[in-house]
């Protein structure tokens, strides 16, 4: 669902309860006015002819809902078919609705989605829906409606499902751009609109499900840096009183020192000899707490053959040498 909250539990309208219920009927008591919503709307005609090539817009439309305003705002715009878009619907189209501004819930049964800046709902022809702003941010709203069998086949074929109707990709240029493509074509309806307008609708669906698939793609690509990080941390502790070679972490990973540097540092501002060194003089401080032990026997219990080196390494790393360090512990 990308990175939409799903919330179970809820109906809508009829179908309504908890806040959305509340928001809901808290309209009841709000007086509106044509001026408080910038609105524009077209329901297409369309010929025979038009409907046998496969794709017909059916429907665009813009609408600026501010806060405390009924929606939709004068129903008497709507055919009779669309117009209970809150209480809950079906409907014999598909349609695109994105949100720009505002916050809401879009609802599908029992399921429900929070809706903010970037959503974009699709509607599937037959599928019981429902959605509204809230009344106290109001949304603003573009929509367009599309019908036939080429797009029928988008979602026979899975390119178009009903496992992914909501998609949250953001408020962005090029999408707006596209609507207002296809309002423009609407608006002009110059001859050959329809195949026109048809053809930026196909552009808006794969615009969208390119933006959710890289976001897909990036949020595989954030878990596998995770798991080579966790991966990478686990065998340094594991080995940390050993004298683990970073170039057989290399291998056992199957990624190479600079890729594996590039990932491990974005996640822990450290390379990965930085973080195993920080780990290694952490242990160290630990067996400088105990008894009987000598600085030698401490360097090699941590992987140090040369206990100069690790007495170098150890001041550089906490300001003092080790015997230093372990006099000041034996102090306080």
């Amino acid at each position: 669902m990308g990175q939409a909250q799903r919330r179970k539990g809820f109906v809508f309208g009829g179908l309504c309860g908890g806040r959305l219920a509340q928001n809901l009927n808290r309209e009841a008591d709000v007086m509106t006015s044509r001026s408080l919503l910038d609105f524009s709307l077209y329901h297409l005609p369309y010929s025979d002819e038009e409907e046998r090539l496969g794709m017909l817009c059916t429907t665009v439309g813009s609408a600026n809902v501010r806060p405390g305003v009924l929606y939709p705002q004068d129903k008497s715009e709507h055919p009779d078919l669309f117009r209970p878009v809150k209480e809950g619907r079906t409907l014999p189209e598909f349609q695109l609705v994105y949100v720009t501004s505002g916050e809401g819930f879009f609802s599908l049964g029992a399921d429900i989605y929070n809706v903010r800046p970037g959503s974009i709902m699709l509607v599937l022809p037959g599928m019981l829906h429902a959605y509204c702003p809230l009344l106290e941010s109001g949304w603003h709203e573009y929509w367009v409606g599309f019908k036939g069998g080429y797009f029928s086949r988008l979602l026979e074929e899975g390119i178009l499902s009903q496992e992914k109707v909501f998609f949250q990709i953001g408020v962005n240029d090029a999408i707006l751009s596209i609507f207002c493509q296809i309002f423009d074509e609407v608006r002009i309806q110059r001859p050959f609109y329809q195949m026109k307008a048809c053809s930026r609708i196909l552009d808006l669906i794969s615009e969208i499900l390119t933006r959710e698939k890289r976001q897909e793609n990036q949020k595989e690509q954030e878990n596998y840096h995770e798991s080579v990080v966790a991966k990478t941390k686990h065998m340094m502790e594991t080995n940390v009183y050993g004298s683990l070679n970073l170039s057989s972490i290399y291998e056992q990973l199957g990624i190479s020192a600079s890729n594996l540097n590039e990932i491990f540092k974005s996640h822990t501002s450290m390379t990965p000899y930085q973080y195993f060194i920080k780990i290694k003089t952490h242990k160290a401080k630990l067996l400088l707490e105990q008894e009987g032990l000598t600085i030698k026997e401490v360097a090699h219990r941590i992987g140090f053959d040369d206990q100069y080196y690790f007495s170098r390494l150890f001041k550089s790393k906490t300001g003092f040498s080790p015997v230093r360090w372990r006099k000041n512990i034996r102090h306080c």
